[in-house]
């Protein structure tokens, strides 16, 4: 009757409580694997980078290349195609043609920062400032008063490409966003949080000594110098550059028993990271797996190297005309065949913050992977739905590989919500549904997440791509 009872009722359990100590160390060895991987990488550009050079050692050769020798793809063979190191593709051909489908994982690599204006050097009261465009959806109260690392990629007239990465390494030196002392902000603290800090004050302090022998602008020019000494770069390359200001400082272990993850970026790039080990893993599959990083999901998915670009699709339909498959009715069907999970984060439950979320569809850290049938907002707008039978498969996927999950939704009814780039993959015909972790802090400077959660989402993408 016990037995019985169990397959009854569903109870969402602690997976820490499950795991033997060859899980335990399995389980730690992927978090810093992952902890050193967004340390090392926090813009859009240097994960398409890193991620590419993973890619190639696993046997990943470039799409561009095999088009360019039209060389013939079939079973087993691995290949990847890169936009402007902001949006990559994996794919890995399956024994069954691709007309038959697709197993997809999806995610973002985009996260909320504060971008250089494209005229953003100005010197005030014999200060170096730098003017920024905040990007997505940040508190911007909480970017003053901390250290900051200026990341980014410069192109200059004559073709050439530098990469900036300042404030990372220990004896670099770090850039920041002054806040007003609490001894005259009395007026600032009557404001909303939302007014406390505007967007045109969120200016980047560089320097403060000036250049002898120059008559205006002493310090402007004192910073100049000093970045056409190490980049050869001028005033002017700032239009022509992408420069992102990001927390400076490795992502740590959080909690005292280094059960956590604290880190700039972990939305999405928790996501993301698991699904390339997953995608690497998954060898001779039987059905086609992909894994999409797409960039801009934080701003609506937008542009060449958002998910509503045709990149994706234009590059199935390489691979289908390497494969000897192409036809346009062959590229939809190998479309709408398709399953996707759309990896990416939701609301963890906060026991300092617990009246946002209703206990019984919230997301808990330590309770595995989170599947979640519609994201959007108050009345599911802009939301994709998964269909029921497409639920009960990923159940019995889950259950057969020995995976931890969870269902939830992403906050209170009536309170907000939020969105994936699940409804765009859906708009082919596809069955999507939003997989990730529970995050707390998200979209704040520093984002935490639980170990036993990565782990159980990196087993469900495995657990998922080998599905037949």
């Amino acid at each position: 009757m016990s037995n019985m009872k169990e397959e009854l009722k569903k109870e969402y359990k602690n997976v820490w409580n499950t795991y033997t100590e060859e899980d335990k160390r399995a389980l730690f060895a992927y978090g810093e694997r992952y902890r050193q991987f967004i340390s090392k990488n926090k813009t859009e550009r240097e994960c398409v980078r890193d991620m590419i050079l993973q890619a190639e050692k696993a046997g990943y050769k470039n799409i561009e290349t095999l088009i360019e020798n039209n060389t013939a793809v079939g079973a087993g063979d691995k290949v990847y195609a890169n936009y402007n190191d902001k949006t990559l593709v994996l794919f890995c051909v399956g024994e069954k043609p691709i007309t038959e489908g697709m197993n997809l994982l999806g995610a973002h690599l985009d996260s909320p920062r504060l971008d250089l204006k494209p005229n953003p050097l100005y010197e005030d009261t014999d200060f170096a400032m730098l003017k920024t465009h905040y990007y997505g959806g940040v508190k911007k109260y909480q970017w003053v008063s901390m250290p900051l690392a200026i990341h980014g990629t410069v192109a200059k007239k004559d073709g050439s490409v530098v990469n900036l990465s300042i404030g990372e390494d220990p004896m670099d030196p770090v850039v920041g966003i002054s806040d007003l002392l609490i001894h005259l902000a009395s007026e600032q603290m009557q404001k909303k949080l939302s007014e406390a800090i505007k967007g045109e004050d969120l200016n980047i302090c560089l320097g403060s000594i000036p250049l002898e022998g120059e008559e205006k602008e002493k310090v402007k020019a004192n910073i100049l110098k000093l970045l056409f000494e190490k980049y050869g770069m001028i005033e002017e390359d700032f239009v022509s550059a992408e420069i992102e200001i990001v927390p400076a400082g490795p992502a740590r272990d959080y909690g005292l028993d280094r059960s956590m993850i604290i880190g700039y970026g972990q939305d999405d790039r928790v996501c993301a990271y698991a699904s390339l080990e997953a995608q690497l893993e998954v060898e001779n599959p039987v059905r086609t797996t992909a894994t999409i990083l797409v960039d801009k999901e934080e701003i609506g998915s937008v542009g060449a190297s958002g998910m509503h670009s045709r990149f994706f699709e234009n590059m199935v339909a390489e691979l289908m005309n390497l494969c000897g498959c192409y036809s346009s009715l062959n590229l939809k069907r190998a479309m709408s065949r398709s399953k996707m999970l759309s990896s990416d984060v939701t609301a963890g439950y906060d026991p300092n913050h617990p009246t946002v979320l209703e206990k019984n569809n919230a997301a808990y850290f330590g309770k595995g992977v989170v599947f979640m049938k519609y994201t959007g907002s108050r009345g599911k707008s802009g939301s994709n739905e998964a269909n029921a039978e497409y639920v009960a498969e990923l159940r019995r996927i889950m259950a057969e590989e020995n995976v931890t999950w969870q269902t939830a939704e992403l906050g209170r009814i009536d309170l907000g919500g939020g969105g994936t780039i699940a409804y765009i993959l859906a708009e082919y015909g596809m069955d999507v549904i939003d997989c990730g972790v529970p995050v707390h802090s998200m979209h704040a400077p520093w984002e935490i997440t639980s170990k036993a959660d990565l782990y159980e989402m990196r087993k469900a993408y495995v657990a998922f791509l080998k599905n037949a």
